[in-house]
């Protein structure tokens, strides 16, 4: 609209000043009748009705036909090229914007079921906030799950990708995309193909579905030395994730429902950042705290844990600090590594509460979480991810 216009506009002033001087009122008051006529009056630009119209066109009529006329076509030409050079702009700046969601998003619409308080759908999270990959958030009920109904598979997080992929397991989501953002020639169906589900059953007699090459980003050869240019960083990467998915997720729940008030505590977290019904809130509140109070003591004796369970929880990000080290600020070294996004992932559950606190008190892995924080708050590894678009382009 505002281009047909500018267009008009310059029609009308180059008109006024080619045209005979005795020529020019004749010119604007056709230009301007005609447009009204064309626009079915659906804008209103003044309040004068058809009387202030009709002044109008009698004076532009009754005006001086020389320089007047000559002056009256430059401010019609200088409106016109105003409103082309906004045109443009505002094409412009919606152009940038449409290209900068392309490169950030790697060109993916993001939909992710979750529980916000799991550790592995906070892995997920962790790993698409700091890439400043674009997402939207479904949280499902976690007693009726009709928000994942129409799926197979009946655990949370899933990630489902331009409406058609479905990614199960939060590692397998996470090392999908990561390939992925490396290179963006592969779609996201042949990259899921190198992760195929393993059905079996485990030692409880429960089935259970695994998924081979889980931890392994799929790189060629010269992706693989830019990605680890150091010798055993991979090595190094998929041991720290497994530990996270193997060891340290189970510390959580013994240490959030290590006593009574504890886990009266950590339901009303849930509840209140959960999706539940007045009732389901009401029961998850109180039936659920003692439920897991329980839980948590059989937990921590089929892990075998200490008796107090925040020494573990404390020996273990102790660990991690010192698989770092004092030269590195993180496990990827100046950037964040998919090591430690699965391990703030997890821990970043237990904020606001005093299994948190005392965590962050008592042990050595405060810096390494704040540094942590601001990556993800920042979106910092996006700049990878446009890295990565350009390398694909060229």
């Amino acid at each position: 609209m505002a281009a047909a216009c500018s267009r008009t506009l310059c029609k009308v002033g180059w008109s006024i000043l080619e045209s005979p001087p005795a020529r020019r009122p004749g010119i604007v008051s056709s230009y301007l009748l005609g447009n009204v006529s064309t626009l079915g009056s659906r804008r209103a630009f003044g309040t004068g009705g058809t009387g202030y119209r009709s002044k109008l066109l009698s004076s532009l009529q009754t005006g001086r036909a020389g320089g007047g006329g000559r002056v009256l076509g430059c401010a019609v030409l200088v409106g016109a090229g105003l409103g082309l050079y906004h045109t443009v702009k505002f094409r412009l700046q919606q152009h940038l914007a449409e290209e900068e969601t392309k490169v950030s998003g790697g060109g993916l619409k993001l939909i992710l079921y979750q529980y916000k308080t799991c550790p592995f759908c906070s892995k997920v999270r962790a790993f698409l906030d700091y890439h400043g990959l674009p997402y939207e958030i479904v949280e499902v009920n976690p007693v009726m799950r009709k928000e994942i109904k129409w799926s197979d598979y009946r655990k949370v997080p899933i990630l489902m990708v331009d409406g058609e992929v479905q990614l199960n397991d939060s590692t397998v989501i996470i090392s999908s995309l990561r390939t992925h953002l490396i290179n963006k020639e592969r779609s996201m169906t042949e990259i899921l193909q190198c992760y195929p589900a393993m059905k079996s059953v485990n030692d409880r007699g429960k089935e259970v579905t695994e998924y081979n090459n889980k931890y392994w980003v799929m790189l060629t050869e010269a992706e693989s030395l830019e990605l680890y240019p150091d010798k055993g960083m991979q090595k190094e990467e998929i041991k720290w994730r497994k530990w996270a998915d193997e060891w340290l997720v189970h510390l959580i729940s013994p240490n959030v429902y290590r006593t009574t008030g504890e886990a009266m505590a950590s339901f009303d977290y849930i509840v209140r950042e959960g999706k539940f019904s007045t009732m389901e809130g009401f029961f998850a509140k109180y039936v659920g705290a003692a439920a897991m109070y329980i839980i948590a003591k059989r937990l921590k004796s089929r892990h075998n844990l200490q008796d107090d369970v925040r020494e573990d929880l404390y020996k273990a990000v102790n660990d991690w600090v010192a698989a770092i080290g004092k030269n590195r600020k993180f496990m990827g070294g100046d950037q964040p590594n998919l090591a430690d996004l699965a391990v703030f992932g997890v821990l970043r559950v237990m904020e606001g509460l005093e299994a948190f606190d005392d965590m962050m008190k008592n042990s050595k892995v405060k810096h390494w979480y704040r540094r942590m924080e601001r990556a993800s708050l920042n979106h910092e590894g996006r700049s990878s991810v446009e890295h990565g678009a350009s390398e694909t382009e060229q």
